[in-house]
């Protein structure tokens, strides 16, 4: 793919600070919790390059093949704590706002199990990586991380 535009080439300062906000973003949470949120909104908004990119990333973490490839069904999936049932939820939910806000139901298992310091911070992430996804499937983006070089040379 030929990226139809180089945002970074475009406005380097403006991308300079959207890449720290998703840096001190994404260190605010647990890796792992992370790594999944940015897996299911990319699946939501089809975004091959972050799927690329945050699966191969979970992966060097530790996260297992198995909790990745069950990530787009996670609800009949017994192997995610009801934690991350609960960011997944709230994903999905924000992810999706043009099919409807966030039924209360949602909202109650969020606040159950994050503070209200966690939800802002959750919140802040799934922001995030919904905009990483429209930048890069708007502007045609593929970008090789070392997960990802490393992921292809082990296949």
């Amino acid at each position: 793919m030929t990226a139809r535009l180089d945002p970074f080439a475009a406005a380097p300062a403006l991308m300079k600070k959207w890449m720290a906000v998703s840096i001190d973003v994404a260190g605010s949470l647990e890796p792992s919790l992370v790594e999944l949120v940015k897996i299911r909104s990319s699946q939501i908004n089809a975004c091959a390059n972050c799927l690329n990119m945050h699966t191969a990333e979970a992966r060097a973490k530790g996260e297992t093949e198995q909790r990745i490839y069950l990530l787009s069904a996670w609800r009949e999936a017994p192997c995610y704590t009801d934690r991350e049932r609960a960011a997944l939820a709230w994903t999905e939910a924000l992810s999706t706002l043009s099919e409807g806000h966030p039924e209360p139901a949602v909202q109650e298992v969020l606040q159950a199990a994050f503070t209200e310091e966690e939800q802002v911070k959750l919140t802040l992430m799934i922001n995030v990586i919904n905009g990483w996804n429209r930048l890069a499937v708007g502007f045609g983006l593929w970008i090789e991380t070392p997960a990802t070089q490393a992921a292809g040379v082990a296949a």
